[in-house]
């Protein structure tokens, strides 16, 4: 069975629970983030050891060295209590507080990882998140903005990017479209934003309802629809984050 994350009901957090099942999809070798860590801030490639050896690592934009020296200085944030990964904003965002769940708040380079997801979750589920995550403090570095309350999370440019930095490394490594399915399932969008979304980073959707037959013809005119997206939220296209070919 393949070790994937558990089924959860739409907006609500919950912490993961431990499992049994068998890591089906290996993250690669050098990758070994260190579970046994304690809630609390620790050094980010002390925690997610070898990230920096991964190949995401070496297509990440800009300079090699310049990109390492960020990753040491960014910080891992463990917490108890439920959510997987975010990067943390200085301010929680007025669409989360509004969901009543507040963020840990820091000015630097912070990536707030659940320890329940670092635990227990699939190991290809942390690998995907953590490379995405750091995706995103690279964005910010740009001067970008990561949360755009008036573009919904699936059209937002450093989401769509990110989910797809991320689909890609998984294809890399042979995982097939019926665990991305489940991996890009989350809580807090509805389920025609979730189809627009795998559709649009090129995982096969399951269409399950004839309502879901109707979304899969309608998504891209729905995309066209979205709020409008300024040139600055545009920068840094998908081409921008690839550094030649995958090894």
């Amino acid at each position: 069975m393949t070790a994937t994350r558990p089924k959860r009901r739409r907006g609500l957090l919950r912490e993961v629970p431990a499992t049994t099942s068998r890591e089906t999809y290996p993250v690669p070798r050098g990758f070994r983030p260190d579970k046994k860590t304690r809630p609390g801030r620790f050094p980010l490639l002390e925690v997610f050891a070898g990230l920096e050896k991964t190949v995401p690592f070496r297509k990440y934009p800009g300079d090699d060295r310049a990109i390492l020296g960020i990753a040491r200085k960014t910080w891992a944030h463990i917490t108890e209590g439920p959510g997987w990964m975010y990067v943390a904003p200085a301010r929680t965002p007025p669409e989360v507080r509004r969901g009543g769940f507040r963020m840990v708040e820091s000015t630097d380079d912070v990536i707030v990882v659940g320890r329940s997801h670092l635990v227990n979750s699939p190991g290809m589920d942390v690998y995907l998140d953590i490379i995405h995550e750091f995706l995103h403090i690279l964005q910010r570095r740009q001067g970008r903005e990561l949360w755009l309350g008036r573009i919904p999370y699936v059209d937002r440019p450093t989401e769509v990017e990110a989910y797809a930095f991320s689909v890609a490394e998984a294809r890399r490594l042979g995982v097939p479209d019926r665990y991305l399915r489940k991996y890009l399932h989350v809580p807090w969008v509805s389920r025609r934003d979730y189809l627009r979304l795998v559709q649009n980073l090129g995982v096969a959707p399951k269409w399950r309802t004839r309502l879901d037959r109707g979304i899969r013809g309608r998504a891209a005119s729905k995309v066209g629809r979205a709020p409008r997206i300024t040139p600055a939220d545009r920068r840094g296209s998908l081409a921008h984050f690839r550094k030649g070919r995958p090894d």
